[in-house]
């Protein structure tokens, strides 16, 4: 008896020993299997958690506005003082204190960015909804600056310039006087502007002048002209954007390129031209008959006086887009009051012996009539258009 249980003692201890078969599980190897939960998710990222998404929206905005001056690029520039102006990126916010430069800027398509122009900016008609700062020699400083323009553009005559520029503004001063001018300060601003559009601008208004003067009829040119640009009185000589138009239209200026382009002359110098048409301004007209001496003018004793009214008199001295629709205006004139197209009228275009030739064709038709009334009686006069 005692035997066996040692015996029994001594298997149990045996089986507590062996090794574990790998291929055979016994109970202690014995593993219960669960159905698999599939791929564990990937860890969360910190950028790509629920605040982030939240602040998405305003991001995309930021990202939309600020996408148009992705492209911008700094520009530099110099200006009729010869100083160069470096702009960091295309200016959004301008003023404009000069008429030209005004209509110059919305033919190139950012009149949206104007946000303040002078008192006489009246074109297009978009630019007099905005504010007016002044004058353009002498305008609001404190106007200009409440505005935050990111540059003003202005005359070389300006009496702010350096006042504007100690206040941290950046200016540029354009002025054209002549038509190779008026080319140029197109391409300054198309540099300011970041536009591609300045010749195409300028090839329409070279384009529009020579169509003016295309349409001229010869006997209206060679018509010794004075053009008066203000009764100081100053004029547009033969170098200015106005004297280059007339000679166009085939037009003698009677003020020489050697006075400049708009000299202020003494009276007693057009008295002694003696010009044969006169181009001025309604608003400098009053009084013109009664200057000293300016009675034996001969444009004045044969009344070859062109009167422009105000609206006119800002297309015609405005050096910009504007420019074909000032030249129909002075060849308009030059085809109504020049001494050849005057005469050319009178003798109904047939020349120096037109008086003649046309009293003859009176005296034909005449004669046919009586005929006429003689042959056929007066209905048959009447059907022929001789009628009374």
């Amino acid at each position: 008896m005692s035997r066996t249980i040692r015996m029994t003692r001594m298997t149990r201890m045996t089986d507590a020993i062996r090794p574990i078969d790998a291929t055979r599980p016994t109970a202690a190897t014995r593993v219960t299997r669960f159905p698999s939960p599939g791929p564990l998710p990937r860890p969360v990222r910190a950028s790509a958690r629920r605040p982030v998404t939240r602040i998405a929206g305003p991001l995309a905005l930021a990202l939309a506005l600020v996408a148009p001056l992705a492209g911008a690029r700094a520009a530099e520039v110099r200006d009729e003082r010869g100083v160069v102006v470096a702009l960091p990126r295309p200016p959004q916010r301008i003023v404009s204190l000069l008429p030209s430069l005004t209509e110059s800027v919305c033919a190139l398509g950012a009149c949206d960015r104007l946000v303040g122009v002078d008192r006489y900016s009246n074109s297009p008609a978009s630019v007099r909804a905005l504010p007016q700062v002044g004058g353009g020699l002498d305008p609001n400083v404190e106007a200009i600056v409440a505005l935050r323009p990111d540059v003003v553009l202005l005359s070389q005559a300006s009496r702010v310039t350096q006042r504007l520029e100690a206040l941290g503004l950046k200016v540029i001063a354009l002025e054209p006087r002549t038509s190779a001018d008026v080319r140029r300060v197109l391409d300054t601003l198309g540099t300011v502007l970041e536009v591609d559009d300045a010749q195409r601008v300028w090839r329409a208004i070279d384009a529009g002048v020579a169509a003016a003067a295309q349409s001229l009829p010869a006997s209206a040119r060679g018509a010794r002209v004075y053009f008066e640009v203000n009764n100081a009185p100053y004029a547009a000589g033969e170098t200015s954007f106005i004297g280059e138009t007339l000679l166009r239209l085939g037009a003698r200026n009677i003020v020489p390129a050697a006075l400049g382009p708009f000299p202020k002359l003494n009276p007693e110098y057009v008295v002694r031209a003696d010009p044969e048409l006169i181009m001025v301004g309604a608003r400098s007209a009053a009084g013109l008959e009664q200057r000293p001496g300016w009675g034996g003018i001969r444009a004045v004793r044969e009344q070859r006086i062109c009167r422009f009214t105000a609206e006119e008199s800002d297309v015609l001295v405005r050096p910009g887009p504007r420019m074909p629709e000032a030249a129909r205006l002075m060849a308009r004139c030059l085809s109504e009051k020049a001494p050849g197209a005057v005469a050319h009228a009178a003798d109904g275009g047939f020349g120096p012996d037109g008086g003649a030739i046309l009293a003859r064709i009176f005296e034909f038709v005449a004669e046919h009539r009586r005929r006429l009334l003689a042959a056929d009686g007066a209905d048959q006069a009447a059907q022929a258009g001789f009628g009374d």
